[in-house]
């Protein structure tokens, strides 16, 4: 055009992997505060972390399962599994967690947030170029309801 010569840009063939403050950030520290708070401060009770874990092992499998990459969407969930699966694991693994108050409650945010965080997002990264979005976020768009909600969902039905 008018003697010079221009490239034309071109789309990348590669994905940008962003991390979402508010679906994923946010949601970490707040578990790992109450982690913190009800683990460490209260006399590092062993059955009570063993039931953490337990029920972000739970949650996480449950969410593995239903998790579905949709194209143009990204990792799809059903509303209410990952926090019924959260609220189940909670209600089960406490009453093993030592007699720690309010153990459901925290056991239901911490492996809701977490179980899900790592169920939907971390372990479907892999489908990421089947998706064909050139940005895709942890714990943002579709997950950040799933994520964030399950935790509040889940500990408010403890």
């Amino acid at each position: 055009m008018y003697g010079r010569l221009y490239r034309i840009p071109q789309q990348a063939p590669r994905t940008v992997l962003a991390v979402n403050v508010g679906g994923a950030v946010i949601p970490v520290l707040i578990s790992l505060y109450l982690l913190y708070d009800s683990v460490i401060l209260s006399g590092g009770y062993l059955l009570f972390a063993l039931a953490l874990a337990g029920g972000v092992a739970i949650v996480t499998i449950t969410t593995k399962l239903v998790a579905r990459p949709v194209p143009g969407l990204g990792i799809a969930t059903p509303f209410f599994i990952p926090p019924l699966a959260a609220l189940f694991a909670a209600l089960i693994l406490s009453l093993f967690a030592g007699g720690v108050p309010a153990a459901t409650v925290i056991i239901a945010y911490v492996s809701g947030t977490l179980g899900t965080l790592i169920g939907a997002d971390l372990l479907n990264l892999h489908h990421i170029a089947e998706l064909g979005a050139p940005t895709a976020s942890i714990g943002g768009a579709g997950t950040f309801d799933g994520i964030f909600l399950t935790g509040i969902i889940a500990a408010l039905l403890a």
